[in-house]
């Protein structure tokens, strides 16, 4: 993948951040996408090269301008992550519509805009790699996650039929579903809680962010090009 142009979405920390670094010691030159310009510029230092450019997935038009200024001041994009995701949890009988409205915007349809901005290009260059980071909640359903998991889950549909779109043109679409990955998002949690998730995992750890990573460059690579519309499981065996 030397040289090729990769945009990295939610790249300014977790498993955004170690998938930027990951593409860009392959030979990527490596997109940084986020709405934290300070935490992106800390990314940029380990990534030289690189190109920070702010993006929220809410906003269509923050997307438009973000690939826009890339196409212009960066290049073409040929690899794209679809990694940028929040989470609004709460039962479902609880759930306010906003709630539901924002995580389903941003997960899902920020991620189909994403695509949409890249797909021109890749099918000019005849080449491209799309990797979606979903979930595991996404193929398993999770408590108090309803709106979270629908937007993962929407993310292998989405996948599947880009896949298919797509693949007559060189450019292949696979998703990445996380298990239970070691970041901030989990660094909060009891050592209760993290004993209980542990031992629904066969491995017994926590996934890294590396881990998801490794999973993501290969996807990217050309050793992958025979592979579309494939769910990569990264989840240490608690989902099967």
């Amino acid at each position: 993948m030397t040289n090729r142009v990769a945009f990295v979405s939610g790249a300014s920390r977790g498993i955004g951040r170690a998938c930027a670094l990951e593409l860009a010691r392959h030979g990527a030159r490596v997109v940084l996408a986020a709405r934290d310009r300070a935490k992106l510029e800390e990314t940029a230092a380990e990534a030289p090269g690189s190109f920070v450019v702010e993006m929220d997935l809410s906003q269509p038009d923050s997307i438009k301008e973000a690939f826009a200024k890339t196409a212009k001041d960066f290049g073409a994009v040929t690899i794209l992550v679809n990694n940028a995701a929040i989470t609004k949890d709460t039962l479902a009988l609880r759930m306010k519509k906003d709630d539901w409205d924002m995580v389903l915007q941003t997960n899902l349809t920020g991620s189909f805009l994403c695509c949409q901005q890249v797909l021109q290009g890749m099918m000019r260059e005849r080449w491209g790699r799309i990797v979606n980071i979903s979930s595991v909640v996404g193929e398993s359903g999770n408590a108090g996650q309803a709106n979270y998991a629908a937007s993962k889950a929407g993310l292998i549909g989405l996948t599947k039929s880009l896949a298919q779109d797509m693949a007559s043109r060189n450019i292949t679409v696979n998703a990445v579903t996380p298990g239970v990955i070691d970041t901030d998002m989990t660094a909060v949690l009891s050592h209760e809680v993290k004993e209980a998730i542990l031992a629904k995992i066969p491995l017994r750890r926590l996934g890294t962010p590396a881990d998801v990573a490794a999973a993501v460059r290969f996807l990217a690579s050309d050793e992958a090009a025979y592979i579309t519309g494939h769910v990569l499981s990264v989840n240490g065996g608690m989902y099967m």
